[in-house]
């Protein structure tokens, strides 16, 4: 069984065949060419630890369908698949099924080179130092930054191990507070370029007359104010990751010479006549939806299909299930030990409240919420009293009403009175009677009293539960914590 050549290169035009493997042999490695999927699976036998460059559109099989041959042939190989503008969902469909990166069409000879460059490197590395694989975080660890072990937060772990050592850019979005960023330093931490520098540049926060020149820099004097020469956040990038924050809010104007610069590798400092080259591996994150700012002529969308190869979307806190309490236990003891106080963990009740709360602001709102708790109180657990008043007080956080095994019917006065939800003491449902027959007992009460009474049977009803007290009133749980406490003080 013959080895196989230092690259495969599986591509059905003869004319861009020929193109490929003349700058292949150009930059020194051998090459097969294959210009069919059986003709690529007949290069392929035997190959061990080799380089593929895969057209996904073949004239007689499904190059995905090739690709997962070849991962289950030669698992130490790297496959770099390639693709036309209108495929990018099929790229990222290979990316996630074990392709090490991808080639949009046009692509020029330096990033072909740089593409196997790494393909190359990364085999290298695996063959002499097997890299241990990376595990999922246990309830107690962390992953480059992030906390929590929810399904969710898995499959965003298992994207990045995927793709990080690829040299394709990778598009972040989600709310803010989501952690773009985080999941940006992920990137380049796991990636070949981690001893790289890692820049991010928020688009958003610089004026837009000034962001040119922190892109790509400027010489002194080339505009009022430009006292010496000024390194670009590309140039400083140069070998490593620029992470390009807030993406949407790039003026036109500026987005056409990312758009260049993503073509050519190639910088102009303002100011400068001769541009310079930088390899550098750009992610860009945004919270707007980018195909509605393409769509509203905000952002072009030549360079949308640059930027957005793989895409990662990042839940929201409240989508991430019991990551909210570690999250939240994590700030607390780093602030406790910050501020000198003796905060270990979230009492019973803060942790069915965090549970249920909505956190429109993410892991950053959540993080202002405990650093304001520890601030501003003291002791071992943490307890409702303790959350701030204007959380406290919003019904926006309060969760959606859900059903719950022992909360099959609505929660009514009178069957709360008797201490069966949606039963009379006869076990009749409460439609069955008559009004005036319901609120018979309460007639000479005060409202105060009557809502008190009511509030407390229906949390009896629910064994203590607050949240759940609160999803079936359609309350905020905060509001009852809040009365609770009220009443409490007036015994006092």
């Amino acid at each position: 069984m013959r080895p196989a050549a230092d690259v495969l290169l599986v591509e059905d035009t003869p004319s861009l065949s020929l193109v490929y493997e003349t700058v292949l042999k150009k930059a020194g490695y051998p090459v097969t060419t294959a210009f069919t999927a059986a003709e690529a699976m007949t290069a392929h036998q035997g190959a061990d630890g080799k380089v593929v460059l895969l057209d996904l559109m073949l004239p007689d099989g499904d190059g995905l369908d090739v690709l997962k041959e070849m991962t289950l042939a030669d698992p130490a190989g790297k496959r770099i698949v390639i693709t036309a503008n209108g495929s990018i969902n099929r790229a990222v469909e290979a990316m996630r099924g074990g392709a090490f990166d991808f080639l949009v069409k046009p692509f020029d000879e330096r990033r072909l080179i740089a593409a196997v460059n790494n393909a190359r490197a990364a085999i290298q590395i695996e063959t002499t130092a097997p890299r241990a694989e990376v595990a999922a975080p246990t309830t107690s660890d962390a992953y480059h930054g992030f906390i929590g072990g929810s399904d969710p937060m898995r499959r965003i772990y298992g994207m990045i191990e995927g793709i990080g050592k690829s040299t394709a850019t990778v598009f972040i979005t989600g709310e803010s507070g989501t952690g773009k960023e985080v999941a940006a330093q992920a990137l380049h931490a796991v990636s070949s370029r981690a001893a790289g520098p890692f820049v991010p540049l928020n688009c958003g926060a610089i004026p837009k007359d000034l962001l040119e020149s922190e892109v790509f820099g400027h010489l002194r004097g080339s505009f009022t104010g430009a006292l010496a020469d000024k390194p670009g956040a590309a140039a400083v990038a140069d070998g490593g990751t620029l992470f390009l924050d807030e993406i949407c809010e790039m003026d036109m104007a500026l987005q056409t010479k990312l758009l260049r610069f993503l073509q050519t590798s190639m910088i102009t400092p303002v100011g400068a006549t001769t541009p310079r080259k930088v390899e550098v591996r750009i992610v860009c994150a945004t919270n707007r939806d980018p195909t509605d700012e393409v769509r509203a002529g905000r952002f072009r969308e030549d360079l949308f299909y640059r930027l957005h190869v793989v895409p990662i979307h990042l839940p929201l806190l409240r989508e991430r299930g019991d990551d909210v309490v570690q999250i939240a236990e994590k700030f607390l003891v780093r602030f406790s030990k910050e501020e000198g106080k003796a905060f270990k963990r979230l009492g019973a009740e803060a942790t069915e409240l965090f549970r249920s709360m909505r956190w429109p602001g993410n892991v950053r709102q959540l993080q202002n919420v405990i650093r304001n708790i520890v601030v501003l109180n003291d002791g071992e657990e943490v307890g409702p009293h303790m959350l701030p008043q204007g959380l406290r007080e919003s019904e926006a956080i309060a969760a959606p009403p859900r059903v719950y095994e022992n909360a099959t019917a609505p929660v009514t006065l009178n069957g709360a009175m008797n201490g069966h939800a949606g039963e009379t003491s006869n076990g009749h449902l409460n439609g069955q009677a008559s009004l005036a027959t319901r609120v018979a007992p309460l007639v000479g009460e005060t409202l105060a009293d009557v809502e008190r009474t009511f509030i407390e049977a229906t949390i009896d009803e629910f064994e203590g539960s607050i949240p759940r007290a609160a999803r079936a009133l359609d309350l905020s749980p905060s509001t009852l914590y809040r009365k609770r406490e009220a009443w409490s003080k007036k015994e006092a």
